[in-house]
């Protein structure tokens, strides 16, 4: 409570100053639209201040602020940016230290707060936050046949997966040939081969200085939590054949409809897939989950937090931060959107027992690990990803390539891009 009444104090001194606008424009996305929406009205009820949300597609945010800040003028006030694009345009927006109080800190993952700051000032402030968890088959995971078949086979008891062993074993005890035809149509999980922030979730479960780069900046993706991350990552298809084998044609949306579909047993996947879980999907009210697989270093995921930030060329910035210090004083209003997701301990925790959000604790959980951490702040990251983590993990999924070897080749294209 005491957290909450100084963040809630902090945005009645905001409220409290001159603000000479009487409108603020706020660049976003869709699902930063609706996340954003009933605070802004909130805001606006309170404080008389209008709040005009421009949305357009993902990349249409980060278009359109480069193009603002390439003709040195902005029409927007704050943009809601993905922490990909924190340090890109670290040097085009606010420093918004001051709006993070004692209080506003104490009430954040530490992960957020890392990935807020480019060099010595906080660019944005967390507007909401997610982070891949394990989902699963809540019915298989409870019939008694399916019990009492893997503890014979693994001497263990069958209960959501903690560990890659577990992980591993739970995966290859549920693929399966479920029509007698003589080919697989269950499988136990999927592997992403079109995205590397799970297998990067896998580094840092093993425990490394940090993923791709260490705090200094050096490259590290070769070192032995890199290798022994993306062993484990491969596994389940080149050695366990426990996921579909089309691996490197498997994105989000792909391994999203596979579990929907009812045709694979557990999933790690982004928190907020359990509130969108489709009534009509063969899936529906069987889903259970839990935190992030763990490793040597614990659990850990790749936080994907979304920043408001005020452009420097704002022509509102008062009023801009007065916004968005009561949006992140009033965090919970936006969990009644369809993502459902929030930036602040306090909002997750206020859910947290209520029907139809059972994901919030191991979503907070996994948030708030010690290992979590975000992805390297660098104004190259993007490309890095593109042109040689990304190739790197997709060569890896070709069963045919040794893995040290390939982190090494990938080491070299990342040292030539950031030199």
């Amino acid at each position: 409570m005491k957290k909450l009444l100084g963040s809630s104090a902090l945005a009645l001194v905001f409220m409290a100053a001159t603000a000479n606008a009487e409108t603020i424009n706020i660049l976003v996305e869709g699902g930063g639209e609706m996340l954003q929406k009933a605070v802004a009205e909130k805001f606006t009820a309170e404080t008389g201040i209008k709040v005009n949300f421009t949305v357009v597609p993902y990349q249409g945010v980060f278009d359109k602020f480069s193009a603002e800040i390439a003709s040195g003028s902005s029409a927007f006030d704050v943009v809601t940016i993905d922490v990909v694009w924190n340090a890109k345009f670290a040097r085009h927006v606010e420093n918004l230290s001051a709006l993070f109080t004692d209080a506003v800190r104490a009430d954040l993952p530490p992960v957020l707060l890392a990935d807020a700051k480019v060099g010595d000032k906080l660019i944005g402030m967390p507007a909401w936050a997610n982070a891949e968890i394990v989902f699963y088959r809540k019915d298989l995971f409870d019939k008694a046949e399916e019990r009492e078949a893997f503890q014979v086979k693994y001497g263990y008891p069958l209960a959501p997966p903690k560990t890659w062993q577990q992980w591993r074993d739970i995966a290859k005890f549920f693929t399966r040939d479920t029509d007698g035809d003589g080919k697989t149509d269950f499988w136990g999980t999927d592997t992403i081969g079109t995205f590397s922030e799970e297998w990067m979730a896998h580094v840092l479960q093993a425990g490394p200085p940090g993923v791709i780069l260490d705090k200094d900046g050096q490259v590290i993706i070769d070192n032995e939590a890199h290798k022994k991350a993306l062993e484990f990552y491969i596994a389940p298809h080149c050695t366990d054949h426990s996921v579909p084998e089309n691996v490197n044609e498997i994105g989000w949306g792909e391994a999203q409809n596979l579990f929907y579909q009812g045709k694979t047993a557990m999933m790690k996947f982004w928190g907020h897939a359990y509130k969108m879980t489709p009534p009509d999907s063969k899936v529906s009210g069987k889903v259970g989950v839990a935190p992030m697989l763990a490793g040597d270093a614990g659990i850990a995921a790749i936080p994907g937090p979304w920043y408001n930030v005020v452009p420097s060329t704002s022509q509102n910035k008062d009023a801009a931060k007065k916004f968005i210090a009561f949006a992140i004083a009033n965090n919970a209003l936006g969990i009644e959107a369809p993502l459902g997701l929030a930036a602040t301990n306090s909002a997750y925790r206020s859910y947290a027992g209520k029907p139809g959000y059972e994901h919030f604790t191991p979503l907070l959980e996994t948030l708030s690990a010690p290992a979590t951490q975000g992805r390297p702040i660098t104004e190259k990251y993007q490309e890095i990803v593109d042109e040689a983590v990304l190739p790197a993990v997709q060569q890896a999924l070709t069963c045919k390539a040794d893995v040290g070897e390939v982190l090494t080749e990938a080491k070299e294209t990342i040292e030539d891009i950031l030199n």
